[in-house]
């Protein structure tokens, strides 16, 4: 397990690319580690590699592709992590901090300015986030990554790194797509408070509303994207999009609401690109209308997201399965099939780190009935909350 760790220290001191990732409720970690620091863009969805691409598509997104990088994984039972603890430091919310009555400031005019677009009918919902920016000397990125592994076992948690983009950091528990041989899934993801002790919660209308719009999205842009599902067949067959939920989950120290969506699709014909440009970024990130949301959050949210709210993760992975269910028959179990599998996650609870500086970045869902001083609170949660790994 050290030579694990130390293989990692040693790309980034030899500034080499490489990223290292756990997924939800694996007990595995993996990781590829490229030898050369060549930039790879990602333009094109066949090829199979880790994938990390931005939130405004028109910037470039980049791959480590499996045919240029070392691939490994290691259990996680043979890592020592120290348990984590949950309690959130004290800061002061009545604005005696220069810098966070700023913050606070700037936030709350940019809600109800948002709110009045929204009153105006250009659009249902916007997400505006903020980023925060923490100084940290001599910051060592690997014992964060492994407390936020420690801490979020249900989350995608992962640690980027290109010496030409930067480092990048987070655990997010929200999946763009994934797709396993025959079967797509995906999920709506949206409403957030924090977690009290049990599931067992109110949500507010506001929240309701905010999470079926989401859902509503995704339904309708599987329709329109997927290779042999139309809107038209969907009405004919209703089984063809299932979708189950909402229903409430835990993530670390935060609650959400989340729609479970899956379908069947033909692998062999499904053209990944169209599905994933019409599922990014979703209302959960940017909004309802997409392209009115994201316009104005590029115009007005007052600073570049770059990786945050995009998407990463496993790109056309090759996956082998039994062709046979019959363990004892050892022979036939010989023949084994070739499935592709891609697991693609939104780039949510993350963190940017450069050179003494960590930036965070948070944000929340606006619609006609959010009140901005809550919507500022709820950044602040985010916030306290990803500082507790720091």
């Amino acid at each position: 397990m050290e030579l694990f760790f130390e293989q990692i220290d040693t790309q980034l001191r030899n500034e080499l690319p490489f990223v290292v990732y756990k997924k939800p409720n694996s007990a595995e970690l993996k990781a590829l580690f490229q030898p050369d620091n060549i930039l790879h863009e990602l333009d094109d969805f066949t090829k199979s590699g880790f994938v990390f691409a931005p939130f405004d598509d028109r910037e470039d997104g980049y791959i480590i592709p499996m045919e240029a990088a070392h691939s490994f994984s290691i259990p996680l039972d043979k890592m020592n992590v120290m348990p984590v603890t949950y309690e959130i430091p004290k800061i002061s919310l009545d604005g005696h901090d220069a810098k966070h009555a700023l913050a606070r400031e700037e936030h709350i005019e940019r809600v109800n300015r948002a709110i009045t677009a929204i009153e105006q009918g250009l659009f249902s919902k916007v997400v505006l986030s903020r980023e925060e920016k923490i100084s940290r000397p001599h910051l060592d990125p690997i014992a964060i990554y492994k407390r936020l592994v420690a801490r979020y076992p249900t989350a995608m948690v992962y640690i980027w790194y290109h010496p030409k983009v930067g480092l990048w950091m987070g655990a997010t528990p929200e999946t763009l797509l994934q797709i396993d041989g025959h079967l797509l899934k995906t999920m709506s993801l949206a409403g957030t408070q924090s977690y009290s002790g049990t599931t067992e919660v109110f949500w507010k209308e506001k929240e309701i509303d905010e999470q079926q719009i989401v859902t509503d999205f995704i339904v309708e842009s599987l329709q329109a994207s997927t290779s042999g599902v139309t809107s038209e067949s969907a009405k004919k067959n209703s089984t063809a999009i299932h979708v189950e939920g909402p229903k409430t989950i835990q993530a670390g120290n935060l609650l959400h609401l989340q729609t479970e969506i899956t379908l069947k699709v033909n692998t062999r014909t499904v053209d990944l690109l169209p599905i994933i440009n019409a599922l990014h970024p979703t209302p959960a990130v940017c909004g309802y209308p997409k392209e009115e949301a994201k316009h104005y959050i590029l115009m007005h949210e007052g600073y570049q997201r770059k990786f945050y709210a995009g998407y990463l993760g496993e790109l056309n992975f090759g996956q082998s399965v039994s062709r046979n269910n019959n363990r004892r028959n050892i022979e036939n179990n010989a023949y084994r099939a070739q499935k592709t599998v891609s697991n693609l996650y939104v780039n949510l609870r993350c963190m940017q780190v450069k050179d003494d500086d960590v930036i965070i970045y948070v944000g929340g869902g606006i619609t006609k009935d959010s009140d901005a001083e809550a919507e500022w609170l709820e950044t602040v949660n985010k916030s306290q909350i990803i500082k507790t790994v720091l």
